[in-house]
């Protein structure tokens, strides 16, 4: 059915239509639906090998050097054109394992997210997942949830959705069940909600018209991809392999024309630029990220952290200040309920009964299967109490919200009477009642210091209210308090300790009361010296609040703008910005932190704005994350300062050799086989040890750093190998194929092991040691680099057996080598030291916000494998025109 057409008929004859009811599918039909219109997808996850393998070949000079050689093979040089070819195709291997075993634990990873609707099938509501859903499906919506498909509404109690990632407005759309007749905008939609929206208040419930792509707000998430934008970890990955590609193009243009001028053979000239080319970019550098991301995924993994993009790790590991909520950080996050208290401070059941009655749980078989933590804990813990309710009977409801922070419903008392029960925050409750006990206030601020989560209950007759509306809760009539414990988790000193040692500054901001949230931070040691409210926040312009924020580590009383309000304005001061929160309320400061940080039991809006979901709410495990950014970090930069000083020093000593050498200095198929080997032994970077030192404060991108690291150990590098020719030259008077032979063993050696050096900033091995893999896998390396002129696959290389004096000069060579490049070391960094160390400017990545929610959003619609293309007849949905965004 056309969203449209649905939108102009009324419920009853679109579930007719639709060959549905009220009570939903049955369980068989949802099946054989799901057969024909297929997932309600809207992205794929999965490792697709082909895909893999073709960006494996996706690189010019790869294709330039495997067509180069297959003329070669034509001309006659087949032995060379063939181990070229060979050691192309362990090249592209080596790459292709790598990476395609990352996009496996990708795969896992993604499997292990889900996103669950209430739907009714059977008659009865159950928790589905939403790629599950069908057209005729009955979904059952209320505050927190994303529509989890375009729906025609059968009930709406106030219902408003935000409907901002479709339209760009910021103010909620309220929704209807009538029909209503026009073509255009979201206002003559009020009887649909739409995929991807969010409800903010009310509750509804409606049935499924359009699934997938077929939705309005699947339409724009196809037509943006499943690329994302940049951060800034990928556009200096991004900046540094332009510059080393840049320099390689110079280079390998120049040695090109240089060597045709000294009358070398052509494709002898093509083939040997080509391999200095290969030899110079960065080819490992994507297989290094993705296997160190990956890597951390499945530690990450292994301790209940769900990382939703890779690249997000590396976020993390920069994080400078995490705002987190207090509810199962700080605190257990097990919500029990305790006692009911009258009026006056006394135990009382009634109480208890009037807040069973005003409950917004859903409830299946006698199980309470979703709904606030409140109000399920109620359901769960009143016992025989529920006993009580069968005789009363709900007539309307007005379905809790932020704003008024209250809910309230009528019912039929056994003898008859309507009565209204309203129930929310205390402040709130108090305000609208009549004759509250004296005693009332100071009772309830006992039960804040108490560190007691608190809701208050009231009533008043109900004689001609049935669907009760925000003015109908005045003039009540004080009932009594609700008091729940969540008691401090034994783990949060420990935790927050941690996250100190790492550099990162701890605030809580809840929407408690400052009495609750002061007694629980104080009793782990945090600054409550300072505790600022939602209504001193909004008393303040930016300046004042900047300078607030900066001394204070207690939030409380917080409302979802302020939240949004603090987050953006810390982050407007600079450093990386962290925010963990689980409620409908956190959603806008999880999209406007740098790292949203959810829970896996958090409200859908929540998982969905988050980069990061936790099984296990503990702020160790978001420590542990944090190290683990800055460890890959770390690693990763290995590998670059690898690229730029010993590799890019040797492939320009081979630059350099060609130009005075009557023959070239290294065969192009060598210098391939040189450039696998130094590959692969890096390929264990991933798993090395980091200096404490790098990981109690985040790293940024500098490419005038590694610029200048490049001028210092490139020259080192190359003056070795200079030295190395002289005694191949004049010293050993070596022959042409010696003179390739010693220089591939030492150029090798070098360029492998100063990796040793480079890794740490102390004394190697003494101050600070490799891990296993990498040392065994350096050493392994420079093995076979110096058993090859030795082997039998010797002269197929074109090596031949060096002498023995050669091998002791090697070894001292190589000692040398190594002294000199830990001096340079020393007086490189010192150097900087002196200098002073400059703040590094952050790189520009901030995304299209509005774009980037869209793909949060979507990324919930997402299946492993591909998306199957549907066999039945969707049409084009008809949903909420688009309006450009703002700035904002």
């Amino acid at each position: 059915m056309d969203l449209l057409a649905a939108d102009a008929l009324g419920a009853d004859e679109v579930l007719s239509q639709l060959d549905t009811r009220i009570g939903g599918l049955t369980s068989s039909e949802a099946r054989d639906r799901l057969v024909t219109f297929g997932p309600n997808a809207l992205r794929s996850h999965g490792a697709r090998p082909w895909t893999v393998l073709a960006r494996q070949l996706h690189n010019p000079l790869l294709v330039l050097l495997v067509g180069a050689a297959l003329v070669a093979a034509v001309t006659g040089d087949r032995i060379d054109a063939g181990v070229i070819g060979v050691i192309v195709a362990l090249s592209v291997g080596l790459g292709f394992f790598n990476e395609y075993r990352s996009e496996k634990a990708v795969e896992a990873l993604h499997g292990q997210i889900h996103h669950d609707a209430t739907v009714l099938r059977d008659g009865r509501p159950v928790l589905v997942d939403v790629v599950q859903l069908v057209p005729g499906d009955v979904v059952m919506l209320k505050v927190g949830d994303v529509v989890p498909a375009d729906l025609r509404l059968a009930v709406a109690t106030e219902l408003e959705c935000d409907e901002g990632v479709l339209t760009g407005e910021s103010m909620p759309a309220v929704k209807q069940i009538d029909a209503v007749t026009g073509t255009h905008g979201a206002q003559e939609l009020a009887s649909c909600a739409f995929m991807g929206t969010i409800v903010r208040a009310g509750a509804g419930t409606g049935v499924v018209v359009q699934t997938g792509a077929a939705t309005a707000f699947g339409q724009i998430a196809v037509g943006l991809g499943q690329n994302q934008a940049q951060t800034a970890f990928q556009i200096g990955l991004r900046r540094f392999s332009v510059m080393l590609v840049r320099v390689a193009g110079l280079l390998t243009v120049g040695i090109f024309v240089v060597n045709l001028l000294l009358h070398r053979p052509f494709l002898e000239a093509l083939l040997f630029s080509l391999a200095i080319a290969i030899g110079l970019t960065p080819q490992l550098l994507p297989a290094i990220v993705t296997v160190s991301l990956s890597t951390g995924t499945r530690r990450l993994a292994a301790k209940k952290v769900l990382v939703k993009r890779l690249v997000a790790i590396e976020d993390l590991g920069n994080v400078t200040t995490l705002f987190t909520d207090k509810t199962g950080t700080l605190t257990e996050g097990t919500i029990t309920f305790d006692r009911a208290f009258g009026p006056h401070g006394e135990p009382d059941d009634r109480a208890l009964l009037l807040g069973l009655l005003c409950n917004e749980a859903v409830v299946a078989e006698g199980v309470a299967v979703s709904g606030n933590q409140l109000d399920m804990a109620l359901w769960e813990a009143a016992g025989p109490n529920r006993v009580k309710t069968g005789s009363w009977s709900r007539v309307g409801m007005a379905p809790f919200d932020h704003e008024r922070r209250l809910a309230s419903v009528v019912v039929v008392d056994p003898d008859g009477g309507p009565l209204l029960i309203t129930k929310g925050e205390p402040e709130a409750i108090l305000s609208r009642c009549l004759d509250v006990p004296s005693e009332a206030q100071s009772f309830l601020d006992g039960l804040f210091d108490a560190g007691a989560r608190v809701i208050a209950v009231a009533t008043r007759p109900a004689e001609s209210i049935t669907a009760p509306t925000p003015a109908d809760e005045a003039g009540l009539r004080f009932a009594g308090f609700l008091a729940f414990v969540d008691q401090p988790k034994a783990s949060a000193a420990t935790s927050l300790r941690r996250l100190a040692a790492l550099g990162v500054v701890t605030k809580v901001i809840t929407g408690d009361s400052e009495r609750v949230a002061r007694k629980v931070c104080a009793d782990l040691g945090m600054d409550t010296t300072t505790v600022l409210i939602g209504s001193q926040v909004d008393a303040m312009d930016d300046d004042a609040l900047t300078a607030a924020i900066s001394t204070t580590f207690v939030f409380a009383r917080m409302t979802p703008e302020q939240k949004s309000r603090i987050i953006q304005v810390a982050h407007d001061e600079g450093g990386d910005i962290a925010f963990l929160g689980d409620g409908v309320n956190d959603a806008v400061a999880l999209h406007h932190a740098d790292v949203g940080i959810s829970v896996d039991t958090a409200t859908d809006v929540a998982k969905d704005a988050a980069d990061i979901l936790l099984l296990d709410k503990d702020l160790g495990v978001l420590a542990d994350g944090i190290h683990e950014g800055r460890r890959i970090f770390a690693n990763t930069m290995k590998y670059v300062l690898m690229a730029t000083s010993s590799n890019f020093g040797n492939m320009f000593s081979a630059a350099g050799a060609s130009l005075f050498l009557p023959y070239l200095p290294m065969l192009p198929s060598q210098l391939l086989l040189n450039n696998l080997l130094y590959d692969a032994g890096q390929m264990t970077i991933p798993t090395d040890n980091v200096d404490r030192e790098m990981l109690t404060r985040p790293s940024q991108w500098d490419i005038a750093f590694i610029r200048r690291f490049m001028s210092v150990f490139g020259p080192i590098s190359s003056i070795f190998d200079f030295a190395t020719f002289g005694i191949l030259l004049w010293v050993l008077n070596a022959t042409q194929d010696e003179f390739r032979s010693g220089w591939f063993v030492e150029s090798l050696a070098t360029q492998t092991l100063v990796i040793f050096i480079i890794r740490t900033r102390r004394i190697p091995f003494f101050r600070s040691r490799p891990s296993t893999p990498l040392l065994v896998a350096i050493c392994t390396t420079v093995a076979v680099g110096a058993v090859l002129p030795f082997s039998p696959v010797a002269s197929v290389l074109g090596f031949t057996a060096l002498p023995v004096e050669f091998l002791g000069l090697l070894v001292v060579l190589v000692a040398v080598y190594l002294a000199l490049a830990e001096l340079g070391k020393h007086w490189f960094y010192a150097s900087l030291a002196r200098a002073g160390a400059k703040p590094v400017q952050p790189l520009a990545h901030r995304r299209d916000r509005h774009t980037r929610h869209i793909h949060r959003r979507a990324a919930r619609f997402t299946q492993l494998g591909t998306v199957p293309k549907r066999t039945g007849r969707p049409r084009r949905a008809r949903g909420p025109r688009k309006k450009q965004p703002s700035s904002r």
